[in-house]
């Protein structure tokens, strides 16, 4: 290791792996990967199911083995890596960014970098984030850490289930436990919707015959050392709980997919204007933050549904951070906060990545990133707005919040744009 870096990514998964591969690729010779874990992949070690790397490897592979040929391509390319040690502040200043590190076998320790890729991950939405009434017992678990328990740890969690919530790693450990011997008696959601991946409802779901009751929360848990119940109510337009709807589910096991938190903690502390909406920081077109060399990607970013697009964004990161420590970015008045194009969610929008766009940018297309307030069973034009002007537009035969979408746009079709903001939006 040196004092001073190229590039610092922080983050070990998909992301921070990408990135730091393809800003080698792209001639960075002092690199380094920080992960607070013991081993790098990330999520994908304890991802014990097939279904990665379809786009991206072109075949179906285990979320370990996705990890493991990506980190196979750290082999002999010279990049430093420290695990099991966290990084606590970032520090931006005219010569670069300062870090602080601590870990058990070095202590606290400074390194500077020139550049910066953030690439953290996410986190579950927890118990106390929903306030769901009851006592405080054993067996109330995030799906995440039910299938760290299972998968890499070796416990079973439970014998009588049932899953709050619709995402994609609650209709995964649903499954997970059925194939373990355990009865999931249901999956809630409380939107008339299901939050995750069509497959999965068919796959996890429908195959194993579990219940799922759209529109429905949990309203109770019920036990005193362990759960022993809980009462499941109906919810109206406003998501409240419709009296006399009540059941009663005899259960031993909460499992809670209620939603992923980009891991953002560090990048609210280091200045950086986050989104409220995605939970992640505002960033250009080539995954710069407002920070100049800060670059985001992945899902500390935006929640993505699927691994490939996590390493495609995490590559471009990569190399933007690349040509901005080589000296090969173009110049950018029009960097300026005033003088950005800025990307809005319009109706039928619930976010967009990236915010801003410069039409001078290095990237001859742009990808938006998005996903739908509401599932579109029909057939729906997106379309990306200058005022009145097109600038590009698709039609899609089905659209829903859980399956991120992208709309890609040209170069040339930026030069078109005469004012300061574009809005995308779903129209008949």
């Amino acid at each position: 290791m040196t004092e001073r870096y190229q590039l610092i990514v922080i983050g070990g998964g998909p992301a921070g792996l990408g990135a730091a591969i393809r800003a080698r690729e792209n001639g960075l010779s002092r690199i380094l990967i920080v992960e607070r874990d013991v081993e790098l992949g990330g999520i994908l070690n304890q991802c014990i199911h097939n279904g990665f790397g379809l786009h991206y490897f072109g075949e179906e592979l285990t979320g370990p083995e996705y990890a493991g040929r990506v980190t196979d391509r750290l082999e002999g390319q010279g990049i430093d890596i420290v695990c099991d040690t966290m990084v606590l502040s970032i520090e931006s200043g005219a010569e670069g960014h300062r870090l602080c590190l601590m870990s058990a076998k070095e202590g606290y320790r400074f390194l500077d970098t020139k550049a910066l890729v953030l690439a953290m991950g996410c986190r579950e939405r927890t118990r106390g984030a929903i306030g769901i009434p009851g006592t405080r017992v054993a067996g109330i678990l995030t799906a995440g850490t039910a299938q760290r328990y299972v998968n890499m740890e070796g416990y079973m969690v439970g014998r009588r289930v049932i899953v709050l919530g619709s995402g994609d790693i609650g209709l995964i450990m649903a499954r997970r436990m059925v194939l373990e011997g355990a009865e999931v008696l249901a999956c809630v959601e409380i939107m008339p919707y299901s939050g995750g991946l069509a497959r999965n409802l068919v796959q996890c779901l429908d195959d194993y015959g579990i219940t799922l009751l759209l529109s429905h929360t949990i309203t109770r848990i019920k036990g005193k050392s362990r759960v022993e119940g809980v009462t499941v109510q109906q919810v109206d337009a406003s998501l409240k709980p419709i009296e006399g709807t009540e059941q009663d589910f005899d259960v031993d096991t909460v499992l809670l997919s209620v939603g992923l938190i980009p891991e953002n903690e560090l990048t609210r502390a280091a200045g950086i204007t986050i989104d409220p909406r995605t939970g992640g920081p505002v960033v250009y077109e080539n995954k710069e933050t407002a920070v100049d060399g800060i670059f985001a990607c992945g899902n500390v970013l935006h929640v993505h549904d699927l691994v490939d697009y996590v390493t495609e964004e995490s590559e471009e990161a990569g190399k933007a951070a690349a040509m901005y420590v080589l000296g090969q970015e173009k110049e950018h008045p029009e960097k300026l906060e005033k003088e950005a194009i800025d990307v809005v969610a319009g109706p039928g929008i619930a976010y967009t990545i990236p915010q801003k766009i410069r039409p001078a940018g290095e990237s001859e297309k742009t990808r938006i990133f998005f996903r739908v307030r509401q599932p579109y069973k029909s057939p729906k034009r997106l379309v990306l707005r200058d005022g009145e002007q097109i600038i590009a537009s698709s039609r899609r035969p089905y659209m829903a919040p859980g399956e991120m979408e992208h709309l890609m746009v040209n170069q040339h079709m930026l030069e078109m744009i005469k004012g300061r903001t574009l809005v995308l939006s779903v129209e008949d």
